[in-house]
């Protein structure tokens, strides 16, 4: 979850959490031309239960009033606003500044020079009905009761923003609206951290990120990386072995840590922190206008804005939820958005975004100018094509079908189905001998030289040749080929094991000859939507059983949803293996009723076999753009 650009108003454009790395990307910024701010208040202020949030706010040197504000709540620090007032706000902040808002920040519970006890992604309280009872709701309505009345020359209007965490802090705000919450923006905002976001996909325990990220919030009120002693981490979470010895390398100070091993499967503990039960169990209508923002390759939170916004428009009838993706990683539209590790967008996307969009949004809602209160539904872009897309709805309810790519023989891939009466591919899958998930060697997750947050663009084409990855594609198309809409991979397949992962990457395969100057995009391997299930939650995410040894099981992997054109010459392809480390723990593949339990001796190689038969037609299912 975890955007570095930890505030909005750090305005540092880095994915980097640590005040240190600050400063390089700052410096490269253009001149600031937003007026200069001034420090009005910084206090601890007092919550309803006593504890004391570390606030600050600041105002323009020259205020036009009345003042809207903008306020946001992070667990990452708040004390570089100092640093960068005075400048005026530089970078992605600087279209909001240019408005003039007085800009509010708070750090939260337990975090840097706030007090109390910070607890990872707290859950709404129970007892709703105890004046005393806090969670992060609350924490945001007695802030904001604060600031209508001790900020000078205020309208009484809060907008809120946010990207990751902070992003999420934001959307926690709909289960208690103080009355003066205006507008809202929760951008990259985690909804599910066991089914789709940060920690678990499909499952399956992101072990990587999960470890780091863990360590890096919970070994200090400050943020800490963990002193990994090799240069390629995959060297080192292979060695590291069973996640049994990670509480004794944690010194069993982590708490989160402890959470993951007592929970394994999606519990109440889990389901207690979700944002859509919570949001259908707490929130009537949508009374505050939501600007729900994504990307298509955020490496981290990228299932929970959609889901948000999903979950939002069910008591939408107001028309104020509102949705935009765009070809960005997590948070990427805070910078100019142009490009994406080897991928040139064409323009500077988030710079259209901030200005055209977000802009407008706020300064409609907040301060009555211009026309920016409704934006188009969902406004999307379309990777191939490189444009924005407007659509009534997300995904679209009309102008596309569901079409299916079938695995086909000779890892051909086809939109006709399969004929033969039996066929199919099979692979070794071995637990000590792991897929990587991108090239090594593979840095830390966070770092001067992590090549982290922009791994989802990275070419496929270092996995070729590996025969525990299976691979089909279709001929050089003849035509475009549009997707806008939900992707599933439906796959009919069996193991000689107890437990399986599947995972499945649909990929843009760019032709030879894309450049004849030789581009580095030249056989390019794109991927456009990927994800992980884990086999031994065929029943529901409740319910883990193994699997039946040989037996032909149906599984269905949520790519979750994508707007992208395969252009004419290009090939569509899929890939399915069992393997991607370290970014996914390993599955044993002998079941174990809880694998941060698992001993080395679980760990075994198995046969996996994906069926692609008249009547175990293994595909993908896609929403196809109608001419």
């Amino acid at each position: 979850m975890r955007i570095r650009v930890r505030s909005l108003v750090l305005a540092a454009l880095v994915l980097l959490p640590a005040a240190a790395f600050l400063a390089a990307p700052l410096a490269a910024q253009a001149p600031s031309r937003n007026p200069p701010y001034r420090l009005l208040v910084d206090t601890m202020l007092s919550m309803r239960d006593g504890v004391r949030l570390h606030t600050a706010v600041y105002v323009p040197e020259a205020p036009r009033t009345p003042l809207a504000i903008l306020f946001e709540r992070t667990p990452y620090g708040i004390a570089q606003f100092g640093q960068l007032a005075p400048q005026g706000f530089p970078g992605d902040l600087a279209e909001l500044a240019a408005d003039g808002y007085a800009i509010a920040a708070q750090d939260i519970r337990g975090k840097n020079a706030s007090e109390g006890t910070f607890v990872m992604q707290r859950p709404p309280r129970e007892d709703r009905a105890d004046p005393r009872a806090v969670d992060e709701a609350t924490d945001t309505y007695d802030t904001i009761e604060w600031l209508v009345h001790r900020v000078p020359g205020s309208n009484g209007k809060v907008g809120m923003l946010g990207v990751s965490y902070d992003g999420w802090l934001t959307v926690q705000t709909l289960y208690d609206p103080h009355p003066a919450l205006t507008a809202i923006s929760p951008q990259a905002s985690p909804a599910d951290m066991w089914i789709g976001d940060d920690f678990h996909h499909g499952g399956a325990f992101r072990l990587s990120y999960g470890f780091e990220y863990a360590y890096s919030m919970e070994a200090g009120r400050e943020w800490a990386m963990f002193p990994f002693d090799r240069a390629d981490v995959f060297e080192w979470y292979l060695a590291l072995g069973p996640l049994s010895r990670v509480d004794s390398i944690f010194g069993g100070r982590i708490p989160t840590w402890r959470d993951f091993a007592a929970h394994p499967d999606y519990d109440a503990f889990w389901q207690r922190q979700a944002a859509v039960p919570n949001l259908r169990r707490l929130v009537r209508r949508v009374a505050v206008p939501t600007l729900n923002v994504a990307g298509w390759w955020d490496q981290e939170d990228f299932y929970g804005p959609i889901a948000i916004y999903r979950a939002l428009e069910e008591r939408d009838s107001a028309n104020l939820n509102f949705l935009v993706v765009g070809p960005w990683n997590h948070g990427g539209w805070r910078r100019e958005g142009r490009r994406l590790g080897a991928i040139d967008f064409g323009a500077p996307t988030g710079l259209e975004y901030r200005q055209r969009i977000e802009r407008a949004f706020f300064a409609c809602w907040l301060k009555g100018e211009g026309n920016g209160c409704r934006p188009a539904e969902a406004t999307v872009w379309r990777g191939g094509e490189n444009r924005w897309v407007e659509h009534d709805s997300w995904p679209p309810r009309t102008g596309t079908q569901r079409r299916p790519l079938y695995f086909r023989e000779d890892g051909r891939l086809s939109f006709e189905p399969p004929t033969a009466a039996a066929a199919a591919d099979s692979f070794v899958s071995d637990p000590a001998h792991p897929v990587p998930y991108r090239a090594r060697p593979i840095q830390p997750t966070y770092g001067p030289r992590s090549r982290w947050s922009t791994w989802l663009l990275q070419d496929q084409r270092f996995v070729q040749g590996r025969p525990d990855v299976l691979s089909w594609a279709t001929e050089p198309l003849a035509a475009d080929v549009t997707i806008a809409g939900e992707i599933t991979a439906r796959l009919f397949a069996s193991t000689s094991g107890s437990d399986a992962d599947w995972v499945v990457k649909l990929i843009d395969v760019y032709p030879e000859t894309f450049d004849s100057a030789g581009s580095d995009l030249n056989g390019f391997e794109l991927m456009v939507a990927n994800d992980v299930f884990r086999g031994r939650y065929l029943d529901g995410y409740e319910r883990p059983r193994a699997l039946r040894r040989g037996v032909t099981e149906r599984f269905a992997v949520d790519l979750h949803t994508q707007e992208y054109t395969f252009r004419r010459g290009h090939r569509i392809m899929v890939q399915v293996q069992s393997t991607w480390f370290p970014l996914i723990d390993r599955n044993p593949q002998r079941y174990v009723a809880n694998i941060f339990q698992a001993r080395a001796a679980d760990f075994v190689r198995a046969t996996h076999v994906v069926h692609r038969s008249r009547n175990a037609a293994s595909r993908l299912e896609l929403q196809v753009a109608t001419p």
